[in-house]
């Protein structure tokens, strides 16, 4: 139950975060986007505090391939499926099936340094065991 807890607490912080990004970068969000940006900060939460035995680089590489992955899971979903037409990635190079690109990884991997002492102090405040040392 401890756990369930932990990550719910995670996964609505991710999601609000995320919507705030998005505003602020495109202008907009969409209500399908706090699912998945809480999706995403729950993975780079479970790789800063449970898998902060790797490097630094390899967990915000890892962190940013898992978001890759979600947001083109997502982007299969709301915009291929349902047609929701969210975001549509056609017109920048470097894109896959209009869902992701190699930019917005780029930058994934940047925001996935940037989360790592957020997820490590979040962990301390929300859980017994979370460590607070640095990163």
């Amino acid at each position: 139950m401890k756990r369930f807890f932990e990550f719910s607490t995670v996964f609505w912080i991710g999601g609000a975060v995320y919507n705030m990004i998005e505003i602020l970068w495109r202008g907009y969000t969409h209500w399908t986007m706090t699912l998945t940006g809480g999706a995403c900060f729950a993975v780079l939460y479970a790789l800063h505090v449970y898998a902060a035995h790797l490097p630094l680089f390899s967990r915000c590489l890892l962190g940013a391939f898992s978001v890759t992955v979600l947001e083109f899971a997502a982007g299969c979903i709301v915009n291929l499926w349902l047609g929701w037409k969210v975001w549509d990635y056609s017109g920048v190079p470097l894109n896959f099936c209009g869902q992701v690109c190699l930019l917005y990884s780029v930058l994934w991997l940047g925001l996935c340094a940037l989360s790592a002492p957020v997820c490590r102090r979040l962990a301390a405040r929300i859980t017994d065991g979370g460590s607070d040392s640095e990163i």
